[in-house]
């Protein structure tokens, strides 16, 4: 883990919670703000701890997991450009309620969770943004849910697959680094079976594994 820097308000117009906000505004955020390098395989968070930080990701990639005594993992979701988490924080006094993993190096925004809260009283877009923000990621918790309760393997494959594809030139694709083993612990199955499923779909011409990411066909939507 890196020393931490300043931000720059350029940096900050990159994320969508703080695009259209006055340059006055994005002043006052820079100067609570700092950045730190995450190196692959570190934990920026860990279940448990307290919650000082909202962070928000300027480049790289990290998986937020939680795991057992037995050390058995579950990653609930990949975090990408873009995206931020901690911000449960800004609600109460609650420790951590998973840990936060650099699956690539990444540099992180951070900014202090008191700080933070004193950004949403002073502007309601950020309030409201981040209000969305958690309505959109109970709405995947309830389709995650539904998916593990009532869909095989094939089928929780193809939604994930889907929920994660970016559109490019006209095609679906989903262009972030996932293993075999991470979709197994997304989905709740075995590396195993996510590899006969996807060596299955594969030959079925529903999707196409290539250097740009997996190229996902429109008839993956049937599955």
């Amino acid at each position: 883990m890196s020393q931490p820097t300043a931000v720059s308000t350029i940096a900050l117009k990159t994320f969508p919670l703080f695009q259209g906000l006055s340059e006055e505004v994005l002043a006052a955020v820079a100067h609570c703000s700092m950045m730190r390098r995450f190196p692959r395989g570190q934990a920026v968070v860990l279940a448990g701890d307290r919650s000082d930080f909202v962070y928000f990701v300027l480049t790289g990639s990290l998986k937020v997991v939680v795991s057992d005594e037995d050390g058995r993992e579950v990653i609930l979701s990949i975090l990408g450009q873009g995206e931020l988490f901690g911000e449960m924080a800004i609600f109460g006094e609650q420790p951590r309620s998973a840990s936060v993993v650099a699956v690539t190096p990444s540099d992180l925004v951070m900014i202090p969770k008191q700080d933070f809260r004193q950004i949403m009283k002073d502007n309601f877009d950020v309030a409201w943004r981040i209000m969305c923000n958690l309505a959109e990621r109970l709405r995947n918790a309830d389709r995650k849910i539904e998916s593990l309760a009532l869909m095989d393997v094939y089928g929780r494959v193809a939604r994930l697959l889907l929920e994660m594809a970016e559109e490019h030139d006209g095609r679906m694709v989903v262009v972030r680094k996932i293993s075999k083993q991470d979709i197994a612990k997304m989905i709740g199955a075995s590396r195993e079976m996510v590899s006969r499923v996807m060596k299955d779909l594969s030959v079925q011409g529903l999707i196409e594994e290539s250097e740009r990411g997996i190229v996902l066909r429109e008839r993956l939507n049937d599955v």
